[in-house]
């Protein structure tokens, strides 16, 4: 399925199930196709699944307009507004859990059931009022560090039929790094931290033991900045985790949404 923008952009997403609908955004660099095996899962327990692609990835359209978190955040509310979702639960896993606290920051919560962040830290820079940011990254070389490949997110083998979805998906739709380093710098600079302190809604920090990019005891801190959040370190897997482990992050996540 197609929507546009009203920047004029072509977004692709799906849209399948009934009930309350559930919003999937993926990290940088990713598609749609990651959340393979979320699908089945939330439809069997009567959600409507709708996974967007971002601008600049999968099969949505390549551009210079809008690489930026803000416009990114707009894309969501509109695909809300369009589909006339008067309730919905977020979830996203990197850079797409950023997403989502922009949203929350931009638009509020009036349309927003519950959020489920997969190992993103509300805080993409250490310094001295925050340990739990990306890598190494600092006010003084995230510049220069950013320009350089980000390196293997994963740490366990994917699904064979996860897999199988993300590579076509890549060969059909490369990504193109250098289009999109603007909005990596522009994600790398935010803080998130008063959008959590303000949100009452319940909220669902996933961290991977050994993810390549963060300390995971940023989910533990973050959960408790959040007036209702929880937090849950999954063993065994990386960045990635609802494709990692997806048996242990169904798990967690379908126990999640049936507690409230």
């Amino acid at each position: 399925m197609q929507m546009t923008t009203t920047d004029g952009i072509q977004l692709s997403y799906d849209d399948t199930g009934t009930g309350i609908p559930i919003i999937l955004l993926t990290g940088i660099g990713g598609n749609r196709e990651i959340w393979t095996a979320q699908l089945k899962p939330l439809l069997t327990q009567g959600y409507r699944v709708i996974r967007l692609d971002a601008r600049n990835q999968g099969a949505s359209a390549h551009t210079i307009k809008g690489r930026r978190i803000s416009r990114h955040a707009t894309d969501l509310a509109e695909i809300i507004a369009q589909l006339q979702l008067t309730t919905c639960i977020l979830m996203g896993n990197s850079m797409g859990a950023a997403t989502i606290f922009a949203y929350l920051s931009l638009f509020g919560t009036q349309h927003v059931q519950a959020v489920i962040d997969v190992d993103q830290s509300p805080k993409m820079i250490t310094d001295t009022s925050w340990s739990y940011g990306f890598k190494s990254l600092t006010w003084e070389n995230f510049h220069e560090q950013l320009r350089h490949p980000l390196g293997h997110s994963t740490v366990q083998r994917l699904p064979d039929d996860t897999y199988q979805a993300v590579q076509m998906a890549n060969q059909a739709h490369p990504y193109d790094a250098q289009l999109n380093y603007p909005l990596l710098l522009d994600h790398a600079t935010q803080d998130w931290r008063d959008v959590l302190l303000n949100f009452h809604q319940p909220c669902l920090f996933v961290a991977g033991e050994q993810s390549p990019y963060f300390d995971p005891a940023f989910a533990t801190v973050s959960a408790e900045l959040t007036p209702h959040g929880q937090s849950q370190i999954i063993p065994n897997c990386g960045h990635v985790v609802m494709a990692e482990q997806p048996v242990v992050f169904n798990q967690i996540l379908l126990s999640f949404l049936a507690s409230w």
